[in-house]
This record gives C-alpha cells, sequence and structure tokens, in this order.
C-alpha cells in the first residue's frame, strides 16, 4: 500500500479517535437534557438524598454537620456516600478527607479493617459477595483523576445496582453491573471497581 495513503487512513483513524474523546468530555461535563438544577433531589435511598451536581468537577461549599464532621464538598460523590454512612449508620470516618478513589487502601488484604474509614475492606474479585448499603469504590481513569464512590443499593446472584452522586451532567443516579461467581470467587465485572467497603 502507498505510503501516502497509509498516512490518510492514520489521519482519519486518528481524527475518529479524537472526536470520540472530546465527544465522551463534552458529555460529562455539559448538561444536555439533564432539565435538573445543582442541589436539585433526584433520588433517595433509606431516606437519604440524592443531590444533582451538573458538571463532575463542579464544586460548592464544603458540607459539615453541626458538630463539625466533614461529609465533603457539596454535591460531589464522596459526599453523598459519607452522608449516607452518616444519617443511616451513625457512622463517622476517623480520616474524613480525600478523594473517592482513596476510600480504598491497596495495601489491605481481603477482609482486613479500613482503618481511615473504620470499614471492613474488600476486594474485586474476592471472596466475599457485596452487599446491599456497601461503600463501592471505584479507580481512576483518563477523564477523571479522582475516582468514584457509591452505594450498592441492590444485589441478586448476577448483577448489583449502585446510587450514586455526580455521575456526571447527563449520568443515571441508578447503574447496574453484573456481577460473576465462580468457585468461591466474586467478581463485579468492571475494571475500575477495585472493591467495597463494609459497617462493622
Amino acid at each position: 500500500m502507498p505510503v501516502n495513503k497509509t498516512l490518510k487512513r492514520l489521519f482519519i483513524s486518528g481524527g475518529i479517535v479524537l472526536l470520540l474523546l472530546l465527544a465522551f468530555w463534552t458529555y460529562q461535563k455539559i448538561p444536555f437534557f439533564s432539565g435538573y438544577s445543582i442541589g436539585q433531589p433526584i433520588d433517595s435511598l433509606n431516606g437519604v438524598i440524592v443531590y444533582y451536581n451538573g458538571s463532575i468537577d463542579h464544586v460548592s461549599e464544603r458540607n459539615l454537620t453541626e458538630d463539625g464532621y466533614n461529609l465533603g464538598l457539596k454535591y460531589q460523590c464522596v459526599e453523598f456516600v459519607k452522608r449516607y454512612y452518616y444519617q443511616y449508620f451513625h457512622h463517622k470516618m476517623p480520616d474524613s478527607y480525600g478523594h473517592a478513589k482513596d476510600f480504598f487502601d491497596p495495601a489491605l488484604e481481603n477482609g482486613q479493617l479500613n482503618k481511615r474509614r473504620n470499614l471492613i475492606q474488600y476486594v474485586n474479585p474476592g471472596n466475599t459477595k457485596p452487599k446491599v448499603n456497601d461503600l463501592i469504590v471505584f479507580d481512576e481513569h483518563k477523564f477523571n483523576k479522582y475516582g468514584h464512590v457509591a452505594i450498592i443499593s441492590g444485589v441478586t446472584d448476577d448483577h448489583i445496582e449502585i446510587i450514586q452522586q455526580n455521575p456526571g451532567p447527563n449520568g443515571k443516579s441508578r447503574q447496574s453491573f453484573s456481577l460473576k461467581k465462580e468457585g468461591e470467587i466474586w467478581t463485579i465485572e468492571n475494571d475500575r471497581i477495585l472493591g467495597w467497603l463494609r459497617k462493622i
């Protein structure tokens, strides 16, 4: 094949990839059809409200409880999971700061206590099935260096459902993932899911 045809195909392929990346970035940043305003309630679990945040990097004031416990920045994903654990379980984390991905400690083995969060940590994949109310942790990716956290709102033998805050301006508050068991090992089929944390 002539060199100029090869270069042309590479140029076109590169352009398509660039357009796809730009479209994904735009989808994460700009609300097209949400119909919501920032701070508007859009969902809830056990009486704990999920609020709309618009763009994933939109940040409002810090949300503190009456006794000064830091729940996080309104209305980021971290703020929801910490508010959920505080309101539903009356649970305060010893370390009340950190990005979403920092909720998972890669140095711990499956079933060990994550002392920063005072929660038991389980790895994905691992020999412990996820449960409703577990705090699930996603790793970072190219468009989000902070990772993501959510609450598991439903579990069957073949899938889980999560409830989340700040999935992006056009994202949904609920999302499902396949759950698979092979032998004694449970896997939530998403490469970004590091694991989940559970109240003792």
